[in-house]
């Protein structure tokens, strides 16, 4: 909100010239702060600010934008600014830039880093797309087994500048393999003769290199850590994952979740970037799925052609009917489907979910099926509409084939994930159209053999 309210008044310091004030302004910002004032303004003006910017800070403020606004600053910075900015960033930022780059723009880039920063970067490129390997970062503190704590804490601060966080310490043999992670807070509050092995316990929780970021994130749900340490098929530590890139990861695996949900394909990209036509491509193809299957409705409705002719009043309710099953079934899906992004539920889990959702399938029906009966017999009984002869038989069809719609529902809105996870695929798939579409036409059959069976010889 600050920036907001100084932007005017930033943009008047660069329209005199005034580089000294407008340093002073930024001096004191955190990093977040001044991206989002950078945000704001034209790419010019964006370029000025960086020039005005120490390195360190500036590389600090480059990884807080968008990759499109970074490669949009890259394109417009001088030459030796880029390559500042590239060379101070963290390496697990500049792998998520280098990746969202086209290749030859990449290798471009990556000539521009010093030889050991090249070495860092390729290394980090060279791991699977989506493994924790692209994620991590190199930049972290080891001590060894036989070090007093005086040693460690000497050792913190001569190289602790370039960590990325000084919150853990991790212990290595002599081969470099990880044997122990220990807080910060063990060094502090122990005597400086103690060593490490008197207070160590081998206990700790590592990645693999080439784990998949949604296990790595499921990691520190579970153990509840601000960081991970990351080793290689020997256990030689090679890297630590940090809590704040997880959110990047929970905040990209919950838009892909959401979009799945609504019924398309992940976008897997910016909606204000993502061109029209592969928005379109995305989009349509869920979208003929589900016409395809709601034809189906329509060709259910024709094989009952000749009840509703006999009874067209029947047809006044299908809407009422197949949308109270598809909503139910679009709850219990989205239900699950969080559920297991979670970790609270797993294959093994599935009776469990079928117990919970038949009582609840019920228990919905029957409140839906109970309002719709009343409302058919209070409409009849205040003269509304005239339901005829028979509308006591009408409220009571109405009502048993919202129970049944609503617990089939309900039921196969719960499975479809576990059947979906079951053959590998993403339970998000099982979007709430998806199961609405469904529902819609089985709940169609099971309306009309309620009416059916209640009906024959009156109505029917």
């Amino acid at each position: 909100m600050v920036g907001k309210i100084l932007i005017p008044e930033i943009r008047e310091l660069i329209a005199e010239r005034n580089f000294g004030a407008l340093r002073e302004i930024f001096r004191e910002w955190p990093p977040a702060d001044v991206a989002e004032v950078i945000l704001d303004l034209p790419e010019d003006e964006q370029v000025i600010i960086f020039r005005l910017l120490p390195t360190a800070l500036a590389a600090d403020v480059f990884e807080y934008l968008d990759v499109e606004a970074q490669q949009q600053l890259l394109r417009a910075m001088a030459h030796e600014q880029v390559v500042a900015i590239l060379n101070e960033m963290s390496p697990d930022d500049r792998t998520a830039l280098l990746e969202e780059m086209p290749s030859a723009a990449a290798r471009q880039l990556i000539k521009l880093l010093t030889p050991d920063e090249r070495r860092v970067a390729q290394a980090l490129l060279g791991y699977p797309e989506g493994s924790i390997g692209r994620l991590m970062t190199p930049d972290f503190i080891a001590v060894h087994d036989d070090w007093t704590v005086k040693e460690v804490l000497d050792h913190v601060r001569e190289f602790g500048r370039d960590s990325e966080t000084l919150n853990v310490i991790y212990v290595v043999d002599e081969r470099g393999k990880l044997i122990d992670d220990l807080r910060m807070r063990e060094f502090l509050l122990r005597p400086f003769e103690a060593k490490v092995s008197d207070f160590r316990d081998r206990a700790f929780i590592a990645l693999k290199v080439n784990d998949s970021q949604e296990e790595a994130l499921n990691a520190f749900r579970r153990y509840d850590r601000v960081a991970l340490p990351v080793v290689d098929s020997n256990g030689v530590l090679v890297g630590i994952v940090t809590s704040d890139d997880m959110l990047d990861v929970a905040e990209e695996e919950a838009t892909e979740d959401i979009q799945k949900l609504g019924g398309m394909e992940a976008l897997d990209e910016p909606y204000t970037t993502i061109p029209l036509v592969r928005m379109v491509k995305k989009r349509a193809t869920w979208l003929i799925i589900l016409f395809l299957g709601e034809m189906l409705t329509a060709t259910a409705m024709q094989g009952y052609n000749g009840e509703i002719e006999k009874a067209a009043i029947l047809a006044m309710f299908l809407p009422l009917i197949i949308s109270s099953g598809g909503n139910s079934g679009s709850q219990a899906t989205t239900l699950v489907i969080r559920a297991m992004a979670l970790g609270e539920l797993r294959l093994r889990d599935w009776f469990r979910v079928v117990r919970k959702e038949l009582l609840s399938g019920l228990s919905l029906g029957l409140i839906l099926g109970a309002i719709g009966f009343f409302r058919i017999t209070l409409w009849q009984y205040l003269h509304i509409f005239d339901y005829g002869q028979y509308h006591w038989l009408v409220a009571f069809t109405v009502g048993v084939a919202l129970v049944g719609v609503v617990l089939w529902g309900t039921i196969s809105g719960a499975m479809l994930p576990f059947l979906l996870r079951r053959c590998r695929l993403d339970p998000a798939t099982s979007s709430a159209p998806f199961v609405a579409t469904l529902v819609d036409v089985t709940g169609l059959i099971i309306y009309f053999n309620v009416a059916l069976f209640i009906l024959r010889g009156t109505l029917l």
